[in-house]
């Protein structure tokens, strides 16, 4: 009984505090900013003892794994959309420093944030957030992962372009957006394609892992298909190449939301399904080595890339990327254990640099004073490494980002384009044609200015 009420407050108290915070937002009630801030604080601080609480049943109790049936949602025919809670060696870590995390930028966020226009609408989508990320980590199934993960891009988008009086801010978010929106077809595609081979998305476990996992198909294609439907779908939030151009552009938002985002907890969900996934990925060289490949490509790209960023907050985005990429690479080599300390650990440094980096400038000059010099320049392995004769050509490569900006908005993106306004002409001329006009007159109203 009391394991089942722990489990559902690692839910239930982020849950509830968005919709409270929502409710007042949309009613305009008690918009006060310590009232805010302090339910964000409370919410965070009791799921953090929560998931102390859970740990310490774990420790003296020996258990591995709990399930918690919170409901069923519907039913139709054979099919039962249930709400389940699961609680093990890989998501409890992830639970609690989410929360952890996400009421550390609550905090710090109140006096960073002071009397900023949108203050209140920040702390909405920061609770909505935390409460889409716990959804994630706790699910029970593919089913309830992908709620989450929806919730989760929603909310990173519209944080991106938190500023929106400003054009950059706006179209930043909408391409992050649009990133999302693509990958996550992996994640409903594998959905689908897990209901229709094994009729079930649920974690199970076996007892002979570490943690729980998703169903195993039977066929061996089946498995292969749905592991790269699901490293498809992480590539998106982890910002793997080709679709990591949208994490500098997501610096646009604020540093708190850049921080908890795209340094601590957002590009590492994308890993953590990876890790949740191990019953499909073990043993399938296909799948491992898709994921070792991502990950490498994305280690080179980001390490190159992050060396020529004028800003910090630039600079620290690409260095996520390439710890990410390692983390990918750790997991498509079958050290699981090794990535999820991996997480952990990047995920305090990274959002820890991110939310000292408007600070770093004033570090910098007090540790030039205290030194009586300047700071010795660091980093250059790579060009001791690296042959002088390639040495220009990965400069220009990495000033470009890797071309794959202008491969993805020229080639797929403006393709997408043309085709659709191809279509749209010939549906002006047909509608034009029944309602008895000219072609001259229908090219004319059809025409993009």
């Amino acid at each position: 009984m009391i394991e089942n009420f722990l489990v559902a407050g690692l839910f239930g108290l982020p849950v509830s505090a968005a919709f409270l915070l929502g409710f007042l937002l949309w009613r305009r009630w008690h918009l006060s900013e310590a009232l805010f801030a302090g339910i964000t604080a409370a919410t965070y601080l009791g799921t953090v003892g929560c998931s102390i609480g859970i740990f310490a049943r774990f420790v003296f109790e020996g258990r591995t794994e709990i399930f918690v049936h919170v409901g069923r949602w519907f039913s139709l025919g054979d099919y039962r959309f249930d709400w389940v809670l699961v609680i093990d060696r890989l998501s409890l870590p992830f639970a609690f420093l989410c929360a952890a995390l996400v009421g550390l930028v609550g905090v710090f966020s109140r006096r960073y944030l002071h009397r900023e226009p949108g203050y209140f609408r920040f702390y909405f989508l920061l609770a909505l957030f935390g409460a889409g990320v716990e959804l994630v980590v706790l699910a029970g199934s593919l089913d309830l992962v992908f709620i989450g993960w929806e919730i989760v891009g929603l909310t990173s988008a519209m944080l991106i372009a938190f500023f929106h009086d400003r054009k950059n801010p706006v179209e930043h978010g909408f391409r992050a957006f649009l990133v999302y929106r693509f990958c996550d077809i992996g994640l409903l595609a594998a959905t689908v394609w897990t209901h229709h081979v094994v009729h079930s998305t649920d974690v199970v476990y076996d007892g002979t892992r570490m943690w729980s996992g998703f169903p195993l198909p039977e066929s061996a294609f089946d498995a292969t298909l749905i592991g790269l439907l699901l490293v498809w779908a992480t590539m998106g939030k982890a910002a793997q190449v080709p679709f990591g151009g949208w994490l500098p552009r997501a610096m646009e938002g604020p540093t708190p939301s850049s921080a908890i985002f795209y340094g601590a907890i957002s590009v590492h969900l994308g890993p953590y399904l990876l890790l949740r996934a191990a019953p499909i990925l073990e043993g399938n060289a296909i799948v491992l080595t898709t994921i070792a490949i991502v990950g490498a490509v994305t280690v080179f790209h980001g390490t190159f890339v992050g060396r020529v960023q004028t800003d910090i907050k630039s600079a620290l985005a690409y260095a996520s990327m390439t710890q990410v990429g390692l983390i990918y690479m750790e997991i498509g080599l079958g050290f699981g254990k090794v990535a999820l300390a991996h997480i952990v650990g990047h995920a305090a440094l990274r959002s820890l640099q991110i939310l000292r980096s408007p600070s770093l400038l004033h570090d910098h000059h007090h540790l030039e004073q205290a030194m009586g010099s300047i700071l010795p320049k660091t980093g250059g392995h790579l060009e001791r490494l690296v042959p002088k004769a390639l040495q220009p050509w990965l400069y220009r490569h990495a000033l470009e980002r890797g071309y794959f900006d202008a491969l993805l908005g020229d080639w797929v993106l403006g393709g997408f384009v043309r085709a659709l306004r191809s279509v749209d002409r010939v549906d002006q001329r047909w509608t034009a044609w029944i309602a008895g006009e000219s072609r001259s007159e229908s090219d004319k109203s059809g025409r993009t200015p």
